[in-house]
């Protein structure tokens, strides 16, 4: 089979970064995390002074977001992890703070333009599997394979709240599902590159669905696209 390039969109705590990892590993892809990389920027901004509860330094960070180096590593188990200006960063970024930064961060069309540049670079040569809010409309609108990947919202707080509580964070349910309200309307309703489904995007609504389900829904989805590559 020829190689193809997966893109996989869609909402918050939706697990779509879950499910391109174990799909790129599977068939022996790369996976990138485009979601990882705004909030790679986000921490870089709650770092340096650059964003506070209410308001972005946007000259600021226009100043300095040529000094923002991501690279994504695989450690010794064979997982990747984000890395920010040399620095492993992937338990850091996985914080509410820093989610609902990236959130605000990608409004931003020079930060888009910065990272969809390196985005569509590193999908040239195919064989790829990435996940974000506008692969499939925008970085890679000729992907062979395009998935939406949606759920209801409560289903997607109680999936991000059982995840923070695992990390030891104190919130409550209702303020998970009060934020994860507030991206999903940030989201799709930002002017740049805001999240909707690509016209031939196949949908995937997870509410219900196992682990296991999901990934043999995907499994069967890859193996039927890129055997007709």
């Amino acid at each position: 089979m020829n190689k193809i390039i997966v893109a996989i969109d869609g909402y918050s705590s939706c697990g779509k970064s879950t499910m391109a990892k174990q799909l790129a590993a599977r068939a022996g892809y790369t996976y990138i995390d485009t979601g990882a990389m705004y909030r790679a920027v986000a921490l870089y901004c709650l770092r340096n002074g650059l964003m506070t509860a209410d308001k972005i330094d946007i000259d600021g960070l226009k100043q300095h977001i040529a000094d923002i180096k991501i690279e994504f590593r695989t450690n010794a188990e064979g997982k990747t992890e984000t890395w920010l200006n040399g620095e492993n960063v992937e338990s850091q970024i996985r914080t509410l703070e820093v989610g609902t930064g990236a959130s605000r961060v990608s409004e931003l069309k020079f930060v888009r333009e910065f990272l969809v540049a390196q985005q569509k670079a590193m999908g040239k040569q195919k064989g790829i599997v990435m996940d974000g809010r506008d692969i499939g409309t925008v970085v890679f609108p000729e992907a062979e394979l395009k998935i939406f990947v949606t759920a209801r919202p409560e289903v997607r707080a109680k999936r991000r709240y059982d995840e923070l509580r695992a990390k030891g964070e104190t919130l409550s349910f209702d303020e998970v599902l009060a934020s994860t309200i507030e991206r999903d309307n940030r989201d799709q309703n930002r002017a740049e590159s805001p999240l909707k489904q690509a016209p031939d995007a196949l949908v995937l609504d997870n509410s219900t669905m196992t682990p296991a389900e999901q990934n043999e829904w995907l499994e069967k989805t890859f193996v039927g696209k890129a055997s007709k590559c």
